[in-house]
């Protein structure tokens, strides 16, 4: 159970360079932040999904990156990482009218994304990058959510299933 109360929610910013070295100090911070307000229980699958929005910002943009991690109104948390390219990838991209897979021939391209939809409780995005908002000012926000889990272990918890069939 969280310490602080949905009145007064958390909030965390951490800048991270364009770096390979980027996703293992957000993870570190994530795990601090969730031990600090008791949410141990949320670590494993918001470890993961840190890694893979900030991975992907590392990947496909040129510019610094942040993430946020912040508490929801009820238990949970939503993760969101900002990155210079305001291209939103395909597994991203809203309203998903249809399931996105990858090709079997993509070794990388969009399968941690896929990774995030499958496993958070919410996910989506916000593009900055086809309107005018100043100077130099483009790029694009990736979120997720988890929730708290309560009862039995693995209740509520996303189920994994293969992407691509025969893997």
């Amino acid at each position: 159970m969280a310490t602080v109360s949905p009145e007064n929610p958390w909030s965390y910013t951490l800048n991270l360079p364009n770096d390979p070295r980027s996703a293992w100090i957000a993870r570190i911070t994530l795990r601090g932040v969730l031990s600090s307000h008791e949410l141990n229980e949320l670590r494993d699958d918001a470890e993961l999904l840190t890694s893979e929005l900030v991975t992907n910002a590392y990947r496909y943009s040129d510019g610094a990156v942040e993430l946020r991690i912040r508490e929801l109104a009820t238990p949970g948390i939503r993760i969101s990482v900002w990155d210079t390219n305001p291209e939103v990838p395909e597994p991203f991209e809203q309203p998903v009218l249809r399931p996105v897979e990858p090709r079997r021939t993509d070794t990388t391209y969009g399968r941690g994304l896929l990774i995030v939809r499958r496993c958070a409780d919410n996910w989506g995005s916000t593009s900055y990058g086809h309107r005018w908002y100043g100077p130099g000012f483009r790029g694009k926000w990736l979120w997720c959510e988890l929730g708290a889990k309560r009862g039995a272990e693995g209740a509520g918890r996303a189920k994994v299933t293969p992407l691509v069939s025969g893997t």
